[in-house]
C-alpha cells in the first residue's frame, strides 16, 4: 500500500472528480458530514473553512494505492477500516472528510478529500505531509500484512533489467567483438580507426549516429543481428566522445588530425558512417587546386612588375638619350602616366 497527500485550493473540483460517474466504486466514509452528494458536501465544508480567511489551500487530497496482490484480501468493509485508520493516524479526527474507492483503473485505490480547517478553526499543518502519508501507509501495511511499497521499490532497484535471453546474448557478442578490436587498434590514429570500423562492418556490426531535434549528434548506436544497442550498453569506452579519444595517436603529426563530422554532413555523406578524417587527407578536386597555385604566383608577379615600374619611374629623369631625344622623352612621359593610372586602379581594388 502507498499513500500520498497534498494541500489544494479547488475543493469543489476535487469532490466532483471523486464522485464522478464511471470512476466511483464504493462510498466508504463521511466523517463529520451530514450530506452525501459532492455539491452539498462542499457547502458543508465551506461553512467551516470560511472561518479562516487567510488560508488559501483549504482542502487536503489524499490517495491510497492498493497493491494488486492485496485486493482479494480487502473487502469493502476492510477498506472502510483502512480509510478510518489512515485518517486517524494522519490526525484528521476533528476535520471533515469523505472517502471513496475508484474503479477506473486496473488497481483499486482510495480517494480522501478532507477539510484542512478543523471544526475548531485550526489549520492543518502540511509540513512534509506527503512523507507523513507514506509513513502512515507503511505502518498500516505492516499491521495488516499488506505489501509495502518501499520494500517493493528497493527490490526492483536491485533486479536485473528485463531483457530476453536472445538480446542479452547478442549484446555480449557485440561487446566481445568491440573490446577485442579496440584493444587491437587503440592509440594508432586515423589508420587504426579506419581498420576498427572496417573490421566491425566485416563482423556485421554497424555504428549509427543519433541526432537530436537540432540535428546535432549526441550519441552512437550499435546494430547487430537485428538488435540495436546504445553505446552505454556496450561500454563506457564506446561513447560518442570517448571512442574518438581512444584512437588519438601518440605522434605529434597524427595528433593534429581532428574529427570533421559536421563537414561530412554538409558534404552530403551518409550519417551511418562514423568517420574520423584528417583535414589534410580530405578529397580536393584539381579544379580547386589550380586557383590556389595561381593566386600566389599572380601575387608575386604583381609585386615584381610594381617594383620594376617604380625603378623605371625613379630613373626615368636620369636617363639621357643620345638619339631621338624627343621620342624617348615622350615615351618616358607616357610610361609614367600609365604607371600612375595602374597604381590608382590597384588602390581602388584594395578598397
Amino acid at each position: 500500500m502507498i499513500g500520498k497527500c497534498k494541500a489544494i485550493a479547488h475543493g469543489s473540483t476535487a469532490l466532483d472528480y471523486i464522485f464522478r460517474e464511471g470512476k466511483l466504486g464504493c462510498r466508504l466514509a463521511f466523517h463529520n458530514l451530514c450530506s452525501r452528494e459532492p455539491k452539498t458536501v462542499y457547502e458543508e465544508m465551506k461553512v467551516v473553512s470560511d472561518y479562516n480567511s487567510r488560508c488559501r489551500n483549504k482542502f487536503l487530497r489524499i490517495e491510497i494505492g492498493i497493491a494488486p496482490q492485496d485486493e482479494k484480501k480487502l473487502p469493502v468493509s476492510e477498506l472502510m477500516r483502512i480509510a478510518h485508520l489512515f485518517a486517524k493516524q494522519m490526525g484528521l479526527d476533528d476535520h471533515q472528510w469523505v472517502a471513496v474507492t475508484h474503479k477506473d483503473t486496473d488497481n483499486r485505490h482510495i480517494h480522501i478529500i478532507a477539510n484542512r480547517i478543523s471544526l475548531y478553526g485550526e489549520v492543518y499543518d502540511t509540513t512534509f505531509v506527503s512523507n507523513k502519508a507514506a509513513r502512515v501507509a507503511e505502518d498500516i501495511s505492516r499491521e495488516k500484512g499488506l505489501t509495502i511499497a518501499k520494500e517493493v521499490k528497493a527490490e526492483r532497484k536491485h533486479q536485473k533489467t528485463k531483457t530476453t535471453p536472445t538480446r542479452e546474448q547478442t549484446k555480449q557478442k557485440v561487446q566481445q567483438i568491440c573490446y577485442i578490436l579496440l584493444d587491437k587498434y587503440k592509440g594508432t590514429g586515423i589508420t587504426g580507426h579506419s581498420m576498427f570500423l572496417y573490421e566491425l562492418d566485416k563482423n556485421g556490426i554497424t555504428i549509427e549516429r543519433m541526432k537530436n531535434k537540432q540535428d546535432k549528434v549526441y550519441g552512437l548506436k550499435f546494430s547487430y543481428a537485428g538488435q540495436s544497442f546504445k553505446a552505454s550498453e556496450i561500454g563506457r569506452e564506446f561513447g560518442y566522445r570517448s571512442l574518438q579519444k581512444n584512437f588519438e595517436a601518440t605522434s605529434k603529426e597524427e595528433s593534429k588530425y581532428q574529427t570533421i563530422q559536421e563537414a561530412t554532413e554538409k558534404g552530403g555523406q551518409s550519417d551511418t558512417g562514423y568517420q574520423l578524417v584528417p583535414p589534410s587527407r580530405s578529397s580536393i578536386s584539381r579544379d580547386n587546386d589550380t586557383p590556389q597555385v595561381q593566386n600566389p604566383i599572380g601575387a608575386v608577379a604583381d609585386t615584381i612588375v610594381s617594383t620594376a615600374d617604380e625603378v623605371v619611374e625613379e630613373l626615368g629623369d636620369l636617363i639621357t638619350p643620345t638619339t631621338q631625344g624627343n621620342d624617348y622623352a615622350e615615351a618616358a612621359w607616357q610610361r609614367r602616366l600609365r604607371n600612375q593610372a595602374n597604381r590608382k586602379k590597384k588602390r581602388g581594388r584594395g578598397l
